[in-house]
């Protein structure tokens, strides 16, 4: 979402570091080209213009403009406004009151606030909890069987009385929850395409039957100035806890999550990153904000890869591909491990450095190159898995029909393959290995 940002932004930079010392002129005409990039980013203009005017009053100091460094003074100082701006530090999701305890999720038709219901559900669960699925929309046709189907992926109950009052759907879901040992009650509100007073006053009086719910505004990021708007009047009629921005894998300008917990004073708690059910992770402002400036997010990297490969799993991999026993079955089942990680180019971006590695192109790379592979090493036997030196011509050409690929493209996994057990063989031995640009090992 914020590529075009991050190409704008890493570009401003790079120009003020090639200048050596800098003037304050200098500095002023970096700040115009940085509100211009923020704006087109579709970032509220109140927010760009308090951003600027706290950058320039920091970056114009003394020390600044004498320092030996003042280009890398001042990204550390557009990072710590950045992060100042999304929010300081991830927000914990609060569950209030005694249990049940209750989590409102409202927001606009479209929004994704069903399947983001679901999700949470999931992240819940997984945390040790028994959430229940409520459907409260029974306006929009279907609404209850997509949560249904939705809660039926996620393993969770959905709790539903056709199509009768929302906020008498809502108490007796709380009862049913209360009296079938559900610590978790998710509620999930009607929507509409746009605001309107009935939808308004709905979520306020579903939200008025519970003590101390937990209310999260879900908003559609590839809204742009739409969702800020959403969210400004959702936060002065309920009692906002959070946001959770979905779609922000989309390719809109992201100005969205960078404008939303301004403008409301309320922290962006989750973000959505694609439809899987596993998709929503925690929002971090420091991670968010060295993504934008094109400087990685190696922690969600690694969380990803700790969620979607067992510890016990991971260790024997690892013992394997030292010990020299890695062979195609391994192979395989580390690029579904990587596959269970996220889209190949999110997986990317998230490497610092990753995007200037020259020859490199974010559009080339094809989920579909990780199926072939797949398709190709599962259309051979156990042993030749096992034993890669046993295939000859005729098991090549029956592999490459079984698999509907080519020789060619199976003498090119292989190739890979083998690429991968020198290069494991290599750091065992202490050596350094060169990889693109980087280089892994000694040296």
């Amino acid at each position: 979402m914020f590529e075009a940002l991050t190409e704008r932004l890493t570009g401003i930079f790079r120009r003020l570091s090639s200048r050596g010392k800098l003037t304050a002129k200098d500095i002023r005409e970096g700040l115009k080209e940085i509100r211009r990039a923020l704006l087109e980013a579709d970032v509220n203009y109140e927010v760009v213009k308090d951003f600027v005017q706290r950058v320039q009053q920091k970056a114009l100091g003394e020390e600044i403009l004498r320092g030996l460094n003042p280009a890398q003074q001042i990204v550390k100082i557009v990072f710590d406004e950045l992060v100042h701006l999304l929010g300081d530090r991830p927000t914990e999701l609060q569950l209030r009151g005694q249990a049940p305890h209750v989590v409102i999720m409202c927001g606009l038709q479209g929004s994704g606030k069903t399947t983001t219901a679901g999700k949470l559900a999931v992240r819940l669960r997984q945390e040790g909890h028994k959430p229940l699925l409520c459907a409260t929309d029974v306006y929009r046709p279907a609404a209850i069987e997509q949560l249904q189907q939705v809660g039926a992926q996620a393993g969770v109950e959905v709790f539903s009385l056709g199509h009768s009052d929302p906020v008498h759907i809502a108490r007796a879901a709380h009862k049913y929850a209360r009296q079938h040992g559900f610590d978790v009650l998710i509620v999930d509100t009607a929507g509409r395409l746009h605001i309107d007073e009935d939808m308004m006053r709905e979520a306020a009086a579903i939200e008025g039957q519970f003590e101390s719910p937990y209310t999260l505004l879900v908003v559609d990021a590839m809204t742009g100035q739409d969702a800020v708007n959403v969210a400004a009047e959702f936060s002065r009629r309920m009692a906002l806890d959070g946001v959770i921005l979905t779609k922000l894998d989309g390719d809109a300008r992201g100005g969205a999550a960078l404008s939303v917990r301004s403008v409301t004073g309320k922290p962006i708690v989750f973000v959505g990153l694609g439809e899987r059910l596993d998709a929503l992770d925690t929002f971090y402002p420091d991670r968010m904000a060295q993504r934008i400036l094109g400087m990685g997010d190696v922690l969600t990297l690694i969380e990803r890869a700790q969620r979607a490969l067992a510890d016990e799993e991971a260790a024997k991999l690892q013992q394997r591909l030292l010990a020299a026993e890695f062979d195609l079955e391994d192979f395989r089942q580390h690029l579904r491990n990587v596959r269970k990680m996220g889209p190949l180019d999110q997986i990317v971006k998230m490497i610092p450095g990753a995007a200037n590695v020259p020859g490199l192109q974010m559009d080339d790379l094809d989920e579909r190159e990780l199926d072939r592979v797949d398709a190709i090493i599962s259309s051979m036997t156990k042993q030749e898995r096992r034993h890669p030196d046993i295939l000859n011509a005729s098991r090549k050409r029956r592999i490459a029909a079984g698999s509907g690929t080519t020789v060619q493209d199976v003498n090119m996994v292989l190739k890979q393959y083998r690429q991968l057990a020198e290069m494991m063989q290599a750091l065992k031995k202490g050596k350094s290995v060169q990889i693109g640009g980087l280089r892994i090992g000694r040296g």
